[in-house]
This record gives structure tokens, C-alpha cells and sequence, in this order.
């Protein structure tokens, strides 16, 4: 590609996010962690521009301090307006660095997925002096094309409108010409003004359409909270909270955003909120629905997390009153096809369950519910049913997953001590209701055997090996044998009920630091290690290896005391084939959950269950060496 520049306008009061932009400038909102102006520039990294220029005016020594220390430092210029020069005069007081080449100018307070390095390739083949991102946008459409896709006009409406024309919305990001700065006078001026003014002249300025990309314009609290709830979202979040933060006194529901220097007084519960740095919490506050920081708070529009959901009568009838409101947010941010929704009432909530017809889990969802519950295994209650629909209502366990509750900082006690409570969840699970297992004939069928343990290698070659790594099997023949001999080794292993994908994804912790089991509902008969592989050696969070080592040593004890029988030694060793085993699913599952279902936030998990199983294939070389030499070229 062309050597290419690139200049980003962040100099603005934005003025609609007051009192907000009071303390923090519009380019520097955090979004989980990372400034607005951060994320901009991590896009525009991708076109590898020389020199990336900057205006700043309003709060420009919090910008000057942070461009200082950002990653792209080493590129960055920055000019100070003293009075601000608009969206053309930025880019003439700027001339002496844009001159140098074409260059791109992005909005600081534009988020956006759109393909930056389309809009260049297509400014680069053309002889228009400007290219233009756009897109169809109702709400900001004023800008006129005709049939060869140039710009003809700019306005909401236009007189004696010409037959072929349409009207889009500028996204705030084009790549210009430098001979587009002739157009522009010294001083304050619009770049509005010198599109219409190149126009005039013969120039042309084309565009390109991204209608369908994510794009959001930061400019108002509303906009700026849907933006990061909608990115939380995308990577697979319901919280996010910065990893300086002592977590241990707050409640924390779903889509809350807690930044890097907010300070809480005593216990507080947050939810559905956003805490900027410098918010100071008082004790015993209730934050729901507010945007917080020093000195001030917002109340969001409730719509900004709302997402509908059909409901059918028979389980609204659980609210009582059929004429109060029930609001519907959608929830779950997980690998499942299945949606899950928080239905507000009055005074209750509840949780939707809502499957496809050709859901053949939805009947064994509930059946294992009710039977779990039977046998003290802590799952949701079922509220109610519409098997016609398979819908069913479920109590509500909150927003805060075992891997949320693992993002604030907690001291190594208090890890240890949330893990027993789990390890003894799934003692009850493997001791208690197993020992009732003919009270469920639909969970009694379902034994986890060699066929499923030998479709899980498979799985992992063909959604991870070949799908993601793309890396050719030449010792196939050698791989089938020892994932043959492996299957076995597991199969053989005493069996019981086993969740299968007992990890903190799905274990909620609800009031007074209470682990919840969900998601069971591809639970089997097999080995009772495999569970353990799961969570203790959890590619989502890694325990510290002394941690882990007493965890293991509680749990074989806790089991001893109510199965005497069992024996240790073996127990280890068959531990140790389905780590192997379970990790290679994992793997396979994170592929196909990545590529076929479009979910990337899964990929980030890779590196952390391949270090698992590169260690697993060293322990276990001299059994399995054709695996050993896949994972390592795998690494």
C-alpha cells in the first residue's frame, strides 16, 4: 500500500456529554480500560501510517500526557489549537505534515469495525481527491450521491433533487488527496466547505459504502454507554472492572463498567452502570442505570440495555398483575445458541429461556433441573414451563460468573475459599445425585463413552488443528492409534454424572459469594476427573499452581470421606489423560465457536489451553509421541 499519513480531529468541548467531558476529554473516555483515542489508533495502526497527527485544544494537557505514553508515541504529532479551528482549519494548520502524502482523518469520537484499509485501496485507484466512508443512517443523512457513487451535495434536502440521487450519512473517517488542502483557507474553516469548493473546480469525491458496520458517535452519555455496553458484548463480557480495584465489599450485577481509579467508601451494589476515574462511592449505595464520576452522576435511558424479546402469556402470568409492564434485556454473552433474556417486573425478576424448535436440549434442560434440585445441587429453580414454545422461566442468579467474579482483584485466600465451595458443589453433584441416578432415566442414558470421547479428538483436529491453525496432519495414522488408546484410558475410569463443561463461565456467584451451577444441560456418565480437568486447570483463569495443588488434595479428600473405595493413585494418573482429553476439546470448541459462529472473543482462551495441553503432551510424550510432535508445532 501507498505511504499514507493520518491526522485525527479531537480538539472539540463535546459539549453534550457535560458534565463528563468537565474532568475528562471526549478522545480520552474509557472504554473497558482503553481511551476512545486508543482504540482509534489501534484501528488506523492497521494502514501503518508514518505519522499520525493530532489537534487537541479542550483539555488538551490530559491528551498531551497520555499521547506521551501511548504505544503509537513514536508517531504521534500534536497541535495545539488555541482557539479551535474546526474540521478544516485542523487539517491546514496541520499542511506542512499532510502535504507529505495522502493521509486519512478519522473523528476521535467515532467507533467503528469498518475495513480501513478498503477505504485507502479505494482512494488509491481513483483519481478523486477525497474518499469518504459513509453509510445509511436515517438519523444523520445529509450527504448526496449520484449513480457513479460521487458526491454531489451536502444538506438535509436539496432543491430541484436530480433524478438517481441518494442520500447517506458521512461516518466521519475519509482518506483525502494533498491537493486537497488547497481548498482550505488559514484559520477556522469546515471541511464541508472545501468537499463543495473541490466540487466546483472539476475534483471529485467518491465514496464507500459500509452500511451494516458497527458505528457509534460517542456524543451524548446514552451513546457513549450503548457503545461500551455494545463492545462488552462483542467480546464475550458482562462486566468489566480494572484489575487495580478490591472488589471484596461491592455487589456487581450485570453490564457494569468500573474504571481504573474509582474508590468505593463500604459496600455498594452496581449494576448496569458505567464508573469513570475519580467517582467516589459512598457506602451503602445502590448504582443502577448511571454513568458516575467525580462529583456528579447520570441516569442512562433504560432502553440504551434493552433488547425485546416475545413473551408468551403463560409465563408473563408468574408476574401476577397481567396489566404491569415487564421489560425484557437480553443476557448471556456465552457459546450457547439458545437466548436468555431478564424479565423485569415490578418487584421480581426472572430469567427467559428461549430455544429453537430443533433444540433437542430444552426437555433435558429442565428435566436435569428438577432433579438436581432433588439432590441439593445448587441450579436455578424452574418457575414455569411453555413446552409448546420451549420456553421455560427460570429464577434469576444475577449477571456475575465465577470468571467475572475473578476479574476484580481478591486475595488468594478468598480464591481458595469461593474454589472449595465450588469443588464441593460438584462433590454433591458426583456423590449425592449420582447415587440417585435411576430417579432420572433421561440423564441415566447419556454415558460419556469412548464414541464421545473419540469425537472429541476429532473435534479438535478439524475445528482447531486444521481450522484455525491450518496446519497439515502428516502423522495421522499415528495420532488415530493413540487417540484410540486415549479414549480408552478415559473410558475405562470409574464413572458418575459429570457436568462436561464444569468451568467458571458457568458457575454464578450470587449473594453472600454463593457458587450456582447452569449450563448443564450436556451433562453424562464418565469419569470424575474430567470435571476436575475442567475447572482446575481452566483455560478461562489459571490458579496458581501451589493453589490448585491443595484444591486437588481437598477435593480427593472431601470424596474419600463419602466413597472410601476410592483409590488416589489412579484417580491422578486417569486425571492427568483427561486433562488431555478435555483441553483438546476445548480447543476444538473455541475454533468452531471462533470461526462458524463468528464469536472471536473465544480465540484469546487459545493460548492458555495450548500452554495446558503443551504441558500435558510433555508429561505424557513417551505414550503419546505423535501428539507431543502436533502439539509442539501447534506452539
Amino acid at each position: 500500500m501507498k505511504k499514507i499519513n493520518a491526522f485525527i480531529l479531537a480538539a472539540g468541548y463535546g459539549e453534550r456529554l457535560r458534565p463528563i467531558t468537565d474532568h475528562i476529554p471526549k478522545p480520552l473516555l474509557p472504554v473497558m480500560g482503553n481511551p476512545v483515542i486508543g482504540i482509534v489508533l489501534d484501528s488506523i495502526s492497521s494502514l501503518s501510517p508514518d505519522s499520525i497527527g493530532i489537534n487537541i485544544h479542550h483539555q488538551w494537557e490530559q491528551i498531551r500526557a497520555w499521547a506521551s505514553s501511548s504505544p503509537h508515541a513514536g508517531h504521534i504529532r500534536l497541535f495545539h489549537e488555541q482557539a479551535i479551528l474546526g474540521t478544516g482549519g485542523a487539517l491546514k494548520n496541520a499542511e506542512l505534515l499532510l502535504r507529505e502524502s495522502d493521509f486519512i482523518v478519522h473523528n476521535a469520537d467515532i467507533l467503528t469495525d469498518i475495513n480501513l484499509s478498503e477505504l485507502a485501496k479505494k482512494h488509491f485507484k481513483s483519481n478523486d481527491i477525497a474518499t469518504l466512508a459513509v453509510h445509511g443512517h436515517h438519523k444523520f443523512s445529509n450527504v448526496w450521491i449520484d449513480k457513479k457513487g460521487n458526491l454531489t451535495h451536502v444538506g438535509s434536502e436539496i432543491k430541484d433533487l436530480t433524478t438517481g440521487l441518494c442520500k447517506v450519512a458521512f461516518m466521519g473517517i475519509a482518506v483525502y488527496s494533498p491537493e486537497f488542502l488547497e481548498f482550505l483557507p488559514e484559520g477556522s474553516s469546515s471541511v464541508v466547505d472545501a468537499w463543495l469548493k473541490a466540487i466546483a473546480k472539476g475534483h471529485t469525491i467518491g465514496v464507500v459504502d459500509f452500511s451494516g458496520a458497527a458505528w457509534t458517535d460517542i456524543g451524548t452519555p446514552d451513546s457513549y454507554a450503548a457503545a461500551v455496553f455494545d463492545l462488552m458484548k462483542k467480546e464475550g463480557e458482562a462486566v468489566y472492572i480494572h484489575e487495580s480495584l478490591d472488589c471484596s465489599r461491592i455487589e456487581i450485577g450485570g453490564n457494569t463498567v468500573i474504571e481504573q481509579g474509582v474508590s468505593f467508601e463500604g459496600r455498594a451494589l452496581v449494576r448496569s452502570s458505567i464508573l469513570l476515574p475519580g467517582a467516589k462511592i459512598p457506602r451503602d449505595s445502590f448504582i443502577d442505570h448511571l454513568i458516575a464520576g467525580p462529583g456528579f452522576t447520570i441516569d442512562l435511558d433504560q432502553a440504551v440495555l434493552a433488547d425485546t424479546a416475545q413473551v408468551q402469556a403463560s409465563l408473563l402470568s408468574w408476574f401476577g398483575n397481567r396489566a404491569e409492564p415487564v421489560s425484557a434485556v437480553c443476557i448471556g454473552t456465552g457459546g450457547s445458541d439458545r437466548s436468555y433474556y431478564r424479565l423485569i417486573g415490578k418487584d421480581k425478576t426472572a430469567v427467559l429461556m428461549k430455544c429453537s424448535e430443533a433444540d433437542q436440549d430444552f426437555f433435558r434442560h429442565v428435566a436435569y433441573t428438577l432433579f438436581f434440585k432433588e439432590c441439593s445441587v445448587p441450579v436455578p429453580e424452574v418457575f414455569l414451563l411453555d413446552e409448546e414454545k420451549k420456553q421455560a422461566l427460570f429464577e434469576d442468579l444475577g449477571d456475575l460468573s465465577l470468571y467475572s467474579w475473578l476479574r476484580c482483584s481478591r486475595s488468594p485466600d478468598c480464591i481458595e475459599a469461593m474454589y472449595k465451595k465450588i469443588l464441593d458443589m460438584l462433590v454433591t453433584l458426583q456423590t449425592t445425585a449420582a447415587d440417585h441416578l435411576s430417579e432420572c432415566p433421561l440423564l441415566k442414558e447419556r454415558v460419556f463413552d469412548y464414541d464421545h470421547l473419540r469425537w472429541e479428538t476429532g473435534y479438535f483436529l478439524e475445528r482447531f488443528v486444521l481450522g484455525i491453525k491450518d496446519i497439515n496432519i502428516n502423522n495421522g495414522k499415528e495420532l488415530e492409534t493413540e487417540f484410540d488408546r486415549l479414549a480408552k484410558k478415559v473410558d475405562v475410569q470409574k464413572k458418575t454424572i459429570v457436568h462436561r463443561d464444569f468451568q467458571s463461565q458457568n458457575i454464578m456467584v450470587t449473594r453472600g459469594d454463593m457458587p450456582r451451577l447452569i449450563d448443564y444441560q450436556g451433562a453424562r456418565i464418565g469419569p470424575s476427573a474430567y470435571d476436575i480437568a475442567s475447572m482446575l486447570w481452566d483455560p478461562y483463569y489459571k490458579i496458581q499452581e501451589s493453589m490448585r495443588d491443595r484444591l486437588l488434595e481437598y477435593y480427593i479428600e472431601r470424596m474419600k470421606g463419602l466413597q472410601p473405595e476410592l483409590d488416589e493413585a489412579s484417580f491422578r494418573q486417569g486425571l492427568l489423560h483427561c486433562r488431555l482429553q478435555r483441553h483438546m476439546q476445548a480447543l476444538g470448541a473455541y475454533g468452531f465457536l471462533s470461526k462458524i459462529k463468528g464469536k472471536k472473543f473465544f480465540l484469546r482462551h487459545v493460548p492458555q489451553a495450548l500452554a495446558y495441553l503443551k504441558e500435558e503432551t510433555i508429561l505424557t510424550r513417551q505414550e503419546y509421541p505423535a501428539l507431543y510432535d502436533l502439539v509442539r508445532r501447534l506452539s
